[in-house]
């Protein structure tokens, strides 16, 4: 008789954004005439820059020619997309990334969630609360956490590491010592950063426990201060003990065209084992590689062009977090991140829990963000809003809340 993995059945309810859609929705049905800004899930609204779409149409003319044509693509992505993103992603700034450790993928999400398969089921997980969901569901799914508290929130198996107004929602070293870490920086939900002494310190720590760090850099476009490090290896030691996940998505607005990238040094271990044939031979095995001319779009990210255009998006969107930080301090709430990320993160109104305040703005005011209480136990009493949305949707989102 066949069975489960009966792991998934301690995940708590469904992943996070699919419940805010399903409220969404229900509301929608009932109120079929709202005027509804969503600045919830962080999805880009700025369309693809024109560097990249003609580097689109190029290679699907490719594809329909007997000489330029392209099958599977290679397994760890084209030489031409992992030779420029060392070059400019890594060299440029000082750090000693090879091609070869670059593994092209469909974004950082799925990474982020298979990267664990790599790892003995035994070994103990470390996150940020509140955190990104996938780092602790994917390894609920593996059998990774111990059973849900739900009087806790939290999986009794699993060290979290409190991110708090006190602390500048930077986590301080666990007393209990884990095998894995997650980091995630410029952080989601709370858009905070860690300083480039902070995270030696981290890489430093890692290092003399055994330890790996698993580095969430899918932001690092946003970075607006220059004592914020874009990438873990500008710390000395990171090689010997990080991998880091990188995004197309919200650099370069690729959340539907679906593109990201994963760096595993060659030098790295755990356990006496190298970590880069490993997770060659998971890549190998479980993906056939982005598509060629998703390939060549990303290319064309790294043009001048691409470049030049891609700041102006960006730029776009880190004014709209600044028109959403300014205007929500003005309507007296606790307002924190939109500096150097697309995400704003603030204190409920009238110590509402999470959930309350995502019903208080969507009934109220026709809003929709995402409950901090989705990220872990720490981020009740809190709630994310995204810089993603148009300019005129978040100025009108601002009115409305200050009309509250």
């Amino acid at each position: 008789m066949a069975s489960v993995n009966r792991n998934y059945l301690k995940l708590p309810g469904s992943y996070l954004f699919s419940t805010i859609a399903r409220k969404v929705e229900a509301y929608t049905s009932a109120h079929p005439d709202a005027d509804i800004i969503r600045m919830g899930i962080g999805d880009v609204t700025q369309p693809i820059a024109p560097a990249i779409i003609q580097a689109l149409h190029e290679a699907v003319d490719e594809m329909g020619s007997d000489d330029s044509f392209r099958g599977y693509a290679p397994d760890l992505g084209y030489e031409f997309l992992r030779s420029i993103i060392a070059e400019k992603d890594y060299k440029d700034r000082g750090c000693d990334i090879d091609p070869s450790e670059i593994f092209i993928s469909d974004g950082a999400k799925s990474d982020c969630g298979n990267i664990q398969e790599i790892f003995d089921v035994n070994n103990k997980i470390a996150v940020c609360d509140p955190v990104y969901p996938v780092y602790v569901d994917s390894n609920v799914m593996a059998g990774r956490t111990g059973e849900y508290d739900e009087s806790l929130g939290c999986f009794r198996d699993v060290i979290y590491m409190p991110c708090t107004r006190e602390n500048g929602f930077v986590p301080l070293f666990p007393k209990e010592i884990p095998d894995l870490i997650y980091l995630c920086f410029p952080n989601n939900p709370t858009g905070a950063v860690m300083k480039k002494d902070a995270l030696q310190g981290w890489v430093d720590y890692a290092r003399s426990h055994g330890s790996v760090i698993l580095y969430d850099a899918a932001y690092e476009a946003f970075i607006a201060e220059d004592d914020v490090p874009h990438s873990i290896y500008e710390c000395t030691g990171a090689k010997e003990c990080a991998i880091e996940f990188r995004s197309f998505s919200k650099t370069a607005g690729f959340t539907g065209l679906r593109l990201g990238f994963t760096v595993v040094p060659k030098e790295l271990e755990a356990g006496g084992e190298k970590l880069w044939p490993l997770w060659a031979r998971r890549h190998g095995t479980k993906y056939n590689g982005a598509p060629y001319i998703v390939q060549r779009a990303g290319e064309a990210v790294y043009s001048e062009k691409g470049r030049s255009q891609i700041r102006q998006q960006i730029a776009i969107y880190k004014e709209n977090a600044r028109i959403i930080v300014e205007g929500m301090k003005e309507a007296g709430y606790e307002v924190f991140g939109g500096v150097n990320a697309p995400y704003i993160w603030m204190k409920t109104k009238d110590n509402m829990t999470s959930w309350e305040f995502f019903d208080y703005l969507l009934n109220e005011a026709q809003i929709v963000g995402t409950p901090g209480s989705g990220f872990g136990p720490g981020g009740e009493g809190y709630f994310r809003l995204t810089a993603f949305g148009s300019r005129m949707g978040s100025i009108r989102a601002i009115d409305r809340i200050k009309k509250l």
